[in-house]
């Protein structure tokens, strides 16, 4: 295992992220995921990662069983203050300390405000989030505070601009260098000093399942052969910027391959044409898709409500991957009121549009793929 540094800690560089468990049917497989939880850390993972909401507000309870056997003693533990449940100053110590009971620990080493956007620093700037942050950090509950991100770049860029953060954590994957703080973000928070974590290295999975065959010939004719999951984290671990890699394993199997990954991924460790060769992948994943839209949002606001570039965007992510069933289920993350099925067939987009796309048919071809979602 190859160990970095996260505010000021030496922390593993595969990092455990406990929101996609192992299942028996429709509940948690507990005693599996302790299994493959104590077997990462028996073999150099040291930092797990969770949150109040995950599995449903069990995930906390069942990393704490993990780390029982002392287990705790050698492991970095990081969970999320739910910001969405927070209406007055105080819930946040409320939030914390049932954080404590469930996690079975009397400290939380790195401590998040959960899914940071736009309208969650407000209410954090409300309610003094970063005031509560330092005096938990000050009585001993929370050792190091930091923010998960999901939003444009220029909200990123201003909460970072706040200060008081040590470490954040945003979406980073070699599809996702332009998405919400990507590449950009990763620069821009180091440069101020700011680790960072990355989530979604693989997309949920999907750089690692349903790789079309445009994609997976230019895999096959690398000069090293590796599995996707495989190149897609070593792309990662190959910048120095980045800290930690979050990866969810709900196998034995996953584990048992991130930890070769991470055994030799260091810093700057890919060669000039190794890089390039993602490049191409990228590229390749790309050409899969089925709407031409370049997301300069001409054509917004749509006078129904419906979100043009995000259904677009869903829709050729769907068909990128091999219309993965669970890329398909993302779609409910679109409100019902800005999904395509709203669309009135004005026709107002189409006279914005620069690209002079027919949007009125690729929303019905997009209401059509995401029926019953």
């Amino acid at each position: 295992m190859i160990y970095r540094s996260l505010a000021g800690e030496r922390v593993s560089q595969l990092g455990f992220g406990a929101m996609r468990l192992p299942m028996a049917g429709t509940a948690v497989d507990v005693p599996e995921t302790i299994r493959i939880l104590r077997h990462a850390m028996d073999h150099g993972v040291n930092y797990l990662d969770t949150a109040w909401v995950y599995h449903d507000g069990k995930s906390e309870g069942i990393v704490g069983k993990a780390l029982e056997d002392g287990y705790r003693d050698r492991t970095f533990v990081a969970t999320k203050s739910p910001l969405w449940l927070m209406k007055d100053p105080a819930d946040f110590d409320h939030y914390l300390d049932e954080q404590l009971k469930r996690l079975d620990t009397d400290h939380i080493d790195f401590y998040l405000l959960h899914a940071l956007n736009a309208g969650t620093w407000e209410t954090c700037k409300h309610l003094d989030a970063l005031g509560f942050l330092e005096r938990a950090k000050r009585s001993g509950k929370i050792r190091h505070a930091g923010f998960s991100f999901h939003d444009e770049l220029s909200v990123f860029k201003e909460i970072v601009d706040h200060g008081g953060w040590e470490f954040c954590q945003i979406q980073y994957n070699y599809l996702d260098r332009g998405f919400q703080a990507g590449e950009e973000g990763l620069h821009y928070a180091k440069d101020r000093g700011i680790d960072v974590i990355v989530m979604e290295p693989l997309r949920g999975g999907s750089l690692a399942r349903g790789v079309p065959p445009s994609v997976q010939a230019l895999w096959d004719g690398a000069a090293v052969r590796r599995t996707p999951a495989d190149w897609a984290l070593r792309w990662i671990w190959d910048q120095p910027e980045v800290s930690l890699v979050l990866s969810g394993m709900a196998a034995i199997e996953q584990v048992e391959e991130n930890l070769r990954t991470a055994a030799d991924a260091a810093p700057l460790s890919l060669s000039d044409a190794e890089r390039a060769l993602v490049g191409e992948v990228e590229t390749a994943y790309r050409g899969e898709t089925r709407i031409d839209c370049t997301a300069c949002r001409y054509c917004m606001p749509c006078p129904s409500g419906v979100d043009i570039p995000r259904n677009f965007a869903q829709y050729n992510t769907y068909y990128m991957f091999m219309q993965d069933a669970l890329v398909k289920a993302d779609y409910r993350w679109i409100p019902e009121a800005e999904r395509a099925s709203v669309c009135t067939d004005c026709g107002t987009c189409e006279e914005l549009c620069p690209q002079q796309l027919p949007i009125r048919e690729h929303l019905k071809a997009v209401t059509a793929a995401f029926a019953g979602v």
